[in-house]
């Protein structure tokens, strides 16, 4: 094998973790078909097998067509809505999900709960493409690369939006969080995804402050990246990774608790769930 230089070895990492997550995912899907009877846990799992391979042919396209910004674009934001879906498998096969929530939220107070929480996932999955689509465009087209696109055509057409759409998710961060936290102290499961989304949430803005600093304004004359642009930003990913994640933790509980429960999420008082 030819010695890895540059970043090959860390291309090569990502195509060995991203194989190790497709088998498991597929270990997930056999298990859910063996001991799961309920067929939208079975009809879940199958859709996460068939996302981790699109997932897989979209990082093939990006390696043969050297990192077009448009496809490594989708290829970061359907990784993260994988992660999204697994992390909901999560949740619908755990334990606490097996017993009928004791705490209920009324209708009245619901509706402006679970309207927040799908706002927050679309300015939340608006923010991913904005990102990743600012980051591989810089890396393809800006100053590191081939310089087709001047600095400060990326900062106004991708960068500056990604800022403005940043606030809005701050607003919509903060207003289901504090809702969870006053209205509904009493259900454990909306209180803890709402006081980590305030941990993460503040945690991100000061990574994405730092982000700035070190590509927009030390690193825009750089050949490669520095360790701290490459450390900063890959934190910054995975923190609103995590973000996106509890996000959708969050509406998920919130409909479980919610009186119209029974219409939206299927529940079996016999425990339709696993067998096992």
């Amino acid at each position: 094998m030819p010695r890895m230089i540059g970043g090959v070895k860390f291309e090569h990492g990502h195509r060995l973790v991203a194989e190790f997550v497709g088998l498991l995912t597929i270990i997930v899907a056999v298990w859910t078909w063996r001991v799961d009877k309920r067929r939208w846990m079975r009809g879940l799992t199958l859709g996460a097998v068939a996302g981790v391979v699109f997932q897989g042919i979209l990082g093939g396209l990006t390696v043969l067509n050297f990192l077009p910004p448009a496809i490594s674009t989708a290829h970061a934001a359907v990784g993260q809505t994988m992660f999204c879906v697994l992390t909901a498998i999560a949740v619908f096969t755990s334990r606490s999900w097996l017993d009928e929530p004791t705490d209920k939220i009324t209708a009245n107070d619901a509706r402006p709960l679970l309207r927040h929480c799908w706002m927050l996932l679309g300015a939340l999955f608006i923010q991913l493409i904005l990102g990743a689509a600012f980051r591989h465009v810089w890396t393809k087209w800006g100053p590191s690369g081939s310089d087709h696109w001047p600095v400060e055509k990326i900062v106004h057409t991708l960068l500056y939006p990604h800022i403005l759409n940043a606030l809005l998710v701050t607003a919509l961060v903060l207003y289901v969080s504090v809702r969870a936290l006053s209205k509904h102290a009493n259900i454990p499961h909306l209180c803890r995804s709402a006081v980590w989304l305030l941990v993460l949430l503040i945690a991100q803005l000061l990574l994405g402050v730092c982000a700035y600093v070190v590509r927009v304004i030390q690193g825009v004359n750089e050949a490669q990246p520095t360790l701290a642009l490459v450390g900063i930003t890959v934190a910054h990913m995975a923190v609103g990774a995590l973000i996106l994640a509890l996000a959708v933790v969050l509406t998920i509980q919130s409909y479980r608790h919610s009186w119209d429960s029974a219409r939206v999420l299927v529940f079996d008082r016999r425990r339709e769930a696993a067998t096992a």
